[in-house]
């Protein structure tokens, strides 16, 4: 039964690569200005917000600073910028935010407030702001919108012209997004300053830890990668691809989690993450094939040569939390459109599937050939399993190995290559 399953969702197709590229529509980002507005962190209504209308640096840097609390401080005068060309009534914020390191001159003592602000210019003075510094490698200023979606800060990967609309969905995201390296959100430092009613963060669903399909989607997607797989060098050096499935990624470092039957009898593998990044995949740092389970190292090398500081990733959680009945989220690369979202419930928490050494999470959140090492997610936003496979004579029947075994696994091991594990397992068989 389960060469049967493992064989429907390795078979060959011909992947189909999407990724988006447009902004949001316009009501999306009025919603998104109204939240801002209730929360006290922008001005106008309606038409007031002058959505299409490119916003200026000055504009920009001082809805940075009031986002990240440091208003008051602003106001207080005690900080200084040495430029001359600076109106007035943006003095205080442009010569904090230059002290503190978010923003930066044009020149030596201009700072062209007037000039309108790109999408990666803001994104630079966002992602500051949420502690990831360019001067040490986090991120490249002229890419800041494109590693913003690479760790889904973004939604959107590349914007034609950069209006205030998109600038109050960047900001909207940016409140609940963790600071690196912790738990910590933007929205978490205005309650705690008194500057944001918690009651309106409330009201807003942005304190929920209930999240919708869609904010699934948003927050998320960006973890989630696309693997094409090549059993020999012939096929790796000619870009034949042998088979295709999903993964995902558990650290920022590169840590990832598939499927074993993903990678069964593979020599080379690369993923692609939502922004089209393609990253090679390094070691095997654990494998069960009565799991089905593989956790794989990722390169933070690209294959075009560019390094990244870190990837967007997901918490984890054990079986022992999922329950029948429980609202579910899959999201994977089935047919190779990457990066597909389906609901559903968990059928059976603890299903006995032969086939499986474990118990596996039987569930209604629909797969197909192409979807297998994708994650399957409980309604917080954590992984509670892998979507590994589907019962071919039953309907909604779709099973998922639960996260126990990674949990417990030691990932510290240097690990081994794809062909060295491809080997190990053809010596098993041989000797059978």
């Amino acid at each position: 039964m389960k060469k049967r399953i493992a064989a429907a969702l390795c078979a060959l197709l011909l992947a189909v690569n999407l990724i988006p590229a447009a902004s949001a529509l316009p009501g999306e980002q009025t919603l998104a200005a109204d939240k801002l507005n209730t929360l006290g962190l922008v001005n106008g209504t309606g038409s007031g917000y002058d959505l299409d209308r490119s916003a200026t640096r000055a504009e920009a840097v001082t809805l940075i600073v009031r986002l990240a609390g440091g208003e008051q401080s602003a106001a207080s005068g005690s900080y200084h910028a040495p430029f001359t060309d600076v109106p007035a009534w943006a003095q205080a914020d442009v010569s904090y935010a230059y002290a503190c390191g978010w923003a930066a001159g044009t020149s030596e003592t201009t700072f062209s407030p007037s000039r309108t602000v790109s999408a990666d210019e803001f994104f630079t003075f966002l992602l500051r702001i949420l502690g990831y510094q360019d001067s040490n490698g986090d991120f490249v200023p002229g890419e800041a919108a494109l590693f913003a979606r690479h760790i889904g800060l973004s939604t959107v990967t590349s914007y034609s012209t950069f209006t205030r609309g998109d600038l109050f969905e960047a900001m909207l995201s940016a409140l609940t997004f963790p600071k690196k390296g912790g738990t910590q959100t933007l929205l978490d430092g205005l309650m705690a300053k008194g500057l944001v009613s918690q009651a309106a963060a409330n009201a807003l669903g942005l304190t929920s830890e209930s999240l919708t399909a869609r904010q699934i989607a948003d927050r998320c997607s960006s973890a989630v990668f696309f693997m094409e797989c090549y059993a020999t060098d012939y096929y790796r050096d000619t870009n034949t691809t042998s088979s295709t499935s999903s993964g995902f990624f558990i650290t920022s470092d590169g840590i990832a989690v598939t499927n074993y039957h993903s990678i069964d009898g593979m020599a080379y593998a690369n993923i692609t993450l939502i922004t089209g990044e393609k990253y090679p995949v390094e070691k095997v740092l654990y494998y069960d094939a009565g799991e089905d389970i593989a956790v794989l190292r990722i390169s933070t090398l690209s294959t075009a040569g560019e390094r990244t500081s870190a990837f967007a990733f997901l918490p984890m959680v054990s079986s022992d939390t999922v329950r029948n009945g429980d609202v579910i989220y899959a999201i994977g690369s089935p047919l190779g459109l990457q990066n597909s979202v389906t609901s559903g419930v968990v059928s059976s928490c603890s299903r006995t599937i032969e086939g499986f050494s474990i118990p596996v999470i039987q569930n209604t959140a629909s797969i197909s050939i192409g979807s297998s090492g994708g994650a399957l997610f409980n309604e917080f936003g954590q992984v509670i399993g892998i979507t590994s496979a589907y019962l071919i004579y039953g309907n909604n029947m779709y099973l998922a190995v639960p996260m126990d075994p990674v949990l417990r696994a030691d990932l510290s091991v240097p690990g081994k290559t794809l062909e060295q594990v491809k080997n190990i397992e053809k010596t098993k068989s041989d000797a059978a």
